[in-house]
């Protein structure tokens, strides 16, 4: 198998974290940032604003990486970069594409969400959540 490109979108704004439920996938039914594969021919930036998009129909603008994390399972191996995202506007996200539920989640009661593997500890890593369950 060989190891995919893929991106998220930190999206924190007023205490809370933007997340998604996924549909479909390794990962499906779990919480996690926005995000996704790498498209050809597009910039990392151009991908992680292009999947907040698809995901949550919310527009941003990319900012700094916040750090990178690696996940292999059953037939995957993602490597994802993570970047900080502003958005223009903090609407009530609309769930799409693979994204099964999009919702603004305060950042005291993420760590209480059925997380994607590894989430709670990366975000914990990189200072947005302060405890994890």
């Amino acid at each position: 198998m060989r190891p995919e490109a893929c991106v998220g979108a930190v999206v924190v704004d007023d205490d809370r974290l933007l997340l998604v439920r996924r549909g479909r996938g390794a990962a499906a039914g779990t919480w996690s940032v926005p995000g996704g594969r790498i498209e050809a021919g597009e910039t990392v930036q151009e991908a992680v604003l292009r999947e907040l998009r698809e995901e949550t129909g919310l527009e941003g603008v990319c900012g700094e990486l916040v750090g990178w994390a690696e996940r292999i399972d059953d037939g995957h191996h993602a490597v994802i970069l993570d970047f900080a995202v502003t958005v223009l506007d903090a609407a009530e996200p609309v769930a799409g594409d693979d994204a099964a539920e999009a919702q603004w989640v305060p950042i005291w009661d993420v760590a209480e969400l059925n997380l994607a593997p590894g989430l709670a500890e990366f975000l914990h890593d990189h200072d947005i959540l302060s405890t994890i369950v």
